[in-house]
């Protein structure tokens, strides 16, 4: 293992904060690999570039040779993370979460190393918790301290509903620390309070407590709200190369340096220099921005993917063409008339049926450039012409 103020340098690129001061830096003083644990709960089909930076600050530990232990939280996604909502959130069920995992699951052991990776499924200590246990574990914290929490204390002041079991959530998420005996424990900021609940259950099982370190929240595309598949304003990893390069130049130029940082994982000397030429104006926004939309395409895609990303989008927004190699894909045989949403979807321009529907009714789907305005169509309508979904999205069905 390399020395800790190496080390520490390295996994702090991406991160804000790490709790208690120092303690972190003398864990990696100890020389021995570490069990660093990251709990990630199945709620939405895909990975997105938000999320992915939590799996790149699992990643460096992993890469400095301390061992990931990547919860997959099966249970816990069923009572729903309160974290930030203001509002009581929707219950999944056993089967939404298993669907979930199943889509987004392969997709984030990619950005992962394999050699140095523990996975565990948290219904395997939760499930199994009778009434004693229950009672046990609430009685180890009380009520002034969960409402601590300013997104539970809003909904108070303010009236909101508030049910009990989205009081237990953080109860949980600490228990999952005590079960994997988690040395240090990462999350989003906004994940905070409840991964010090993880150190207070520590303490009272009679483990030493973990450190704690907190990855900042990717801005959309939007440049107002965190990123979310919720609220549309994402991009995905497995977007190919011109969806990516193509969402990136939509995004706000304040948003840029945090993207270089976080999204592109730029050097703190590169976000440096890029943010000093964006302000005194020796660099153009526009030529950060292709710059910036290059190096994630390559990121994900490989060296070279983001120069034919901007070739293709230069081609389709400068010109007004349609790409020269458009996907094709396989309707039914007998499908007529053909349900739009589902098509979509299963040609991959569209992560689910749902969001096809929203964006047919926003007006963002043509044909040989005519807006669809209904979900269904004649097959003899759709057969061999381009369907295009937003600005960048394109296939022909056959």
């Amino acid at each position: 293992m390399r020395d800790p103020k190496t080390q520490l340098a390295h996994i702090m690129r991406t991160a804000d904060v790490a709790l208690p001061e120092g303690a972190l830096e003398r864990q990696l003083g100890e020389g021995r690999p570490l069990r660093v644990k990251l709990g990630i709960d199945p709620t939405a089909p895909d990975v997105t570039l938000g999320w992915a930076v939590v799996f790149d600050l699992l990643r460096a530990f992993q890469d400095e040779g301390h061992t990931a232990v990547l919860i997959l939280g099966d249970f816990t996604a069923q009572v729903g993370d309160p974290s930030g909502k203001a509002s009581t959130r929707k219950r999944l069920s056993n089967d939404e979460v298993s669907a979930y995992a199943d889509s987004c699951l392969p997709t984030v052991l990619s950005l992962l190393r394999d050699d140095n990776l523990e996975i565990r499924r948290n219904s395997e200590w939760l499930a199994t918790m009778d009434m004693h246990d229950i009672l046990e574990l609430t009685s180890q914290v009380t009520v002034s301290r969960i409402m601590d929490r300013e997104d539970f204390a809003t909904r108070w002041r303010d009236q909101e509903p508030i049910s009990m079991v989205e009081l237990m959530y953080p109860l949980l998420q600490g228990t999952d620390s005590v079960a994997v005996e988690a040395d240090v424990e990462i999350g989003g900021s906004d994940q905070l309070l409840n991964l010090l609940m993880g150190r207070d259950l520590q303490e009272r099982a009679g483990q030493h407590p973990q450190s704690i370190v907190t990855a900042p929240l990717l801005v959309g595309t939007d440049g107002v709200h965190k990123m979310s598949q919720s609220l549309g304003n994402y991009i995905s990893v497995r977007d190919d190369a011109s969806e990516m390069f193509g969402k990136t130049m939509s995004i706000p130029d304040d948003a840029m340096p945090q993207w270089f940082r976080l999204a592109a994982g730029s050097t703190a000397a590169e976000v440096a220099e890029i943010t000093a030429g964006l302000q005194d104006g020796s660099l153009h926004p526009g030529d950060a921005k292709r710059d910036l939309g290059r190096r994630i395409a390559d990121r994900y895609w490989g060296t070279g993917a983001g120069t034919e990303a901007e070739i293709a989008f230069d081609r389709v927004f400068r010109r007004g063409e349609v790409p020269t190699e458009v996907d094709e894909h396989a309707l039914p045989a007998d499908e007529d008339p053909v349900w739009l949403p589902g098509a979509l979807a299963a040609a991959g321009l569209v992560p689910s049926n749902s969001e096809a529907r929203r964006l047919i009714a926003q007006g963002a789907v043509k044909i040989e450039g005519v807006r669809v305005e209904t979900e269904t169509v004649a097959r003899s309508l759709i057969i061999g012409r381009t369907t295009q979904v937003g600005k960048r999205r394109f296939v022909t069905f056959t």
